[in-house]
């Protein structure tokens, strides 16, 4: 074979394998930026994932405490609803209890005549339930006998359950002395109390 045909395959060759090692190695190279790209998306992906999960997590959790301490702010406002709710009743009942007849037919009068120093008697009328009028009307009329002369009346008024309310005849204006009134009294002191004492506990 000719000499200069040997060198023009040689270099054939030559220009062949270097043409397709360059093309291998731009394959290759693409292809390592290809999966370079991909573990970086996927690095990304997951950072975006662990992230997300993270804040949801710190979400839940917010929300679980959010929930017991909601919860425990309920137990505590229906215990002190408990409490004063039972504490009122006694209330209601001792202080109902307590207006006995003697207690009536002492007190009444008192209140009258402190009343009639800034009225006029004929104006004002004194209320009790019918069985305590009965009670103590004897006694009442005996120790207001100047008042009841003057226009002072006794009167029944079944809506007081135990106790009294003096008033003037039109209705206009009165004190409640009524087993209920001073009840709500004692217990309008009570429920900020009992309020306060919660508060406290629950630090």
């Amino acid at each position: 074979m000719d000499t200069h045909v040997e060198e023009l395959i040689d270099r054939i060759k030559k220009d062949g394998v270097a043409v397709a090692e360059s093309s291998a190695s731009e394959k290759i190279a693409q292809a390592q930026r290809e999966a370079d790209k991909i573990i970086l998306d996927a690095k990304e992906e997951a950072e975006k994932i662990l992230m997300q999960a993270k804040e949801e997590t710190a979400r839940l959790e917010k929300a679980s405490e959010d929930a017991i301490k909601q919860a425990g702010r309920n137990l505590l406002l229906q215990f002190k609803d408990s409490i004063t709710k039972e504490l009122s009743a006694l209330i209601k009942q001792e202080v109902s209890d307590s207006y006995s007849k003697d207690l009536l037919a002492t007190l009444v009068p008192e209140v009258v005549k402190e009343w009639v120093k800034n009225s006029s008697a004929e104006d004002i009328s004194v209320l009790l339930n019918e069985k305590s009028l009965k009670e103590v009307e004897s006694n009442l009329k005996a120790a207001l006998k100047n008042e009841i002369s003057a226009g002072l009346t006794l009167k029944v008024d079944n809506s007081v359950s135990n106790g009294f309310r003096i008033g003037v005849k039109d209705g206009a204006a009165f004190y409640d002395y009524s087993a209920e009134a001073v009840a709500d009294l004692f217990s309008s002191y009570l429920n900020p109390r009992v309020a306060a004492l919660m508060k406290e506990a629950a630090k």
